[in-house]
């Protein structure tokens, strides 16, 4: 169980509004894309040992548009129908996944920084199972105010798993790659005591 955290989760004023709660994720989301540069970005990912079924970077955009505004759908439905039930479980479970709501998107929205601009496929692969797994309780909490707000979330939780396929996939492969300068690196350090 989770709890309410206003300090950090979405205002309520923002998730009633149907326009506002799915404009959000998909604004932060796009801009995120444009700020780590889509044309490096698909030339990184082109670049890198691709693993059996992958997609072509061009259905990145588009996919991840759709995924947030489902998401942000989801957020309004739960929202709006748990501030305006009489069942006080369902407030406290509304209030508690928009905390939840809030961790998933910041986590989501780390993770291309992590993995492209920051290239650290270590902690984008930590963070991409973190977040599905939010994600996941998530759509469970939500899913017991709301049952549309929970099954909204059902294709981002099919895209994450595929997305944590990729990362873990494309790490391992970079680690494979490299596997040889690490051991080198590891028995120079143990041979020097450092």
């Amino acid at each position: 169980m989770t709890a309410y955290i206003p300090s950090i989760t979405i205002p309520g004023f923002i998730l009633e509004k149907p326009a506002a709660s799915i404009l959000l994720p998909v604004g932060l989301g796009t801009a995120i894309g444009f700020s780590v540069s889509p044309k490096r970005t698909q030339e990184k990912y082109l670049a890198l040992k691709q693993p059996p079924y992958h997609p072509p970077p061009q259905i990145f955009g588009p996919m991840w548009t759709v995924l947030y505004a489902c998401m942000g759908y989801s957020a309004y439905r739960a929202w709006t129908t748990g501030m305006n039930s009489f069942d006080v479980r369902k407030v406290s479970l509304a209030k508690q996944g928009a905390t939840l709501y809030t961790i998933q998107l910041g986590l989501n929205l780390i993770w291309m920084p992590l993995f492209f601009g920051f290239k650290r496929p270590i902690e984008a692969t930590a963070d991409i199972v973190a977040l599905t797994g939010v994600t996941g309780y998530l759509a469970y909490v939500w899913g017991q105010v709301d049952e549309v707000a929970g099954w909204a979330l059902a294709p981002y939780l099919g895209w994450l798993g595929f997305a944590t396929y990729l990362s873990v996939w494309i790490f391992l492969e970079e680690l494979r790659m490299h596997e040889d300068r690490i051991c080198t690196d590891l028995i120079y350090r143990l041979a020097l005591g450092t």
